[in-house]
């Protein structure tokens, strides 16, 4: 039996990792001969690439943009799959705010984690709607989400960064009462949230089966919503069976692209890197094609 660790991409797991979870109480992994072991990252030792580099994991669950950055410090980080087909990243406001739209953030608090991916998205999406980006207030909210139900805890009028297909489900704000943009209707380029890959040192044969019998489990959590929840009701059981189902209705139409799970699209990877270098975050923005170099990996569902 072969050990092999995934680490995902989050503080605890939430629907987007189902298929990992799905396969593996289906006993597929173990019929190959794969002991996998699913954690999360520890916040004090980094990020999930961070674990990965470091060698703490096999396998991760990361940002495309995080990898586009490490590739170019040198780190040889490979993605073997694509877990989403799309962002999932929002802006939102409540309706009593006045934010009608993107533009009307100028002169408003919007809270996010400040990164430089953070600070160039919101500000090409005021710029794009016609707004002046050096006029919106940011404010550092860290890793929390702020929940429009109880006025953004006083800080801010508006957030980004949120999932609409997890943190805004967990607010008892009405749906009527909140304003949500998806941020990838309104970047004018697309992007995979999250990407599934290992570095480039991995044994082609264990990288090959990971990723095919993941993609086994992503389609049949799909196919199955209602067992796919019953699961995850046992993986994250301190959030409401209501919340993980509606979760799962919403993310998994996002993890295929023409029907077929893991592709990475050079469509989607390309521009967005050129977007990334256009906002200072990339200097080597073609070399994004490295990060898709065969490592002997086929997807068999």
């Amino acid at each position: 039996m072969h050990r092999a660790r995934l680490v995902l991409e989050y503080f605890h797991p939430w629907p987007n990792s189902a298929g990992f979870f799905v396969a593996r109480a289906h006993g597929w992994f173990e019929e190959a001969g794969i002991d996998l072991e699913i954690r999360t990252p520890d916040p004090g030792r980094g990020d999930s690439l961070e674990a990965l580099v470091r060698g703490d994991v096999d396998f991760a669950v990361f940002p495309s943009n995080r990898m586009l950055v490490r590739r170019e410090r040198g780190e040889d980080i490979r993605a073997l799959a694509a877990v989403n087909q799309r962002g999932l990243e929002t802006v939102r406001t409540r309706v009593d705010s006045g934010i009608e739209r993107l533009r009307d953030l100028e002169g408003r608090r919007i809270a996010l984690n400040p990164t430089p991916r953070g600070l160039a998205v919101v500000r090409d999406l005021v710029a794009r709607d016609g707004g002046d980006p050096d006029r919106v207030i940011i404010v550092d909210a860290g890793a929390r989400e702020l929940d429009p139900a109880d006025g953004f805890a006083g800080l801010a009028d508006a957030t980004f960064g949120s999932y609409w297909a997890w943190d805004n489900l967990l607010t008892a704000l009405p749906a009527d009462q909140e304003r949500v943009w998806r941020v990838d209707e309104h970047l004018g380029v697309g992007y995979h949230s999250y990407l599934f890959g290992a570095l480039g040192s991995v044994d082609p044969s264990l990288a090959s089966a990971v990723t095919s019998i993941a993609a086994r489990g992503f389609r049949v959590a799909a196919d199955d919503l209602p067992a796919a929840a019953a699961l995850l009701d046992s993986v994250i059981p301190y959030f409401p069976a209501r919340v993980i189902r509606r979760s799962l209705e919403e993310v998994a139409p996002t993890w295929f692209a023409d029907g077929r799970w893991g592709a990475v699209r050079p469509e989607l990877l390309g521009p967005y890197a050129h977007w990334l270098a256009g906002h200072g975050i990339l200097d080597r923005p073609d070399e994004w094609a490295g990060a898709l170099e065969p490592l002997g990996v086929a997807l068999s569902a």
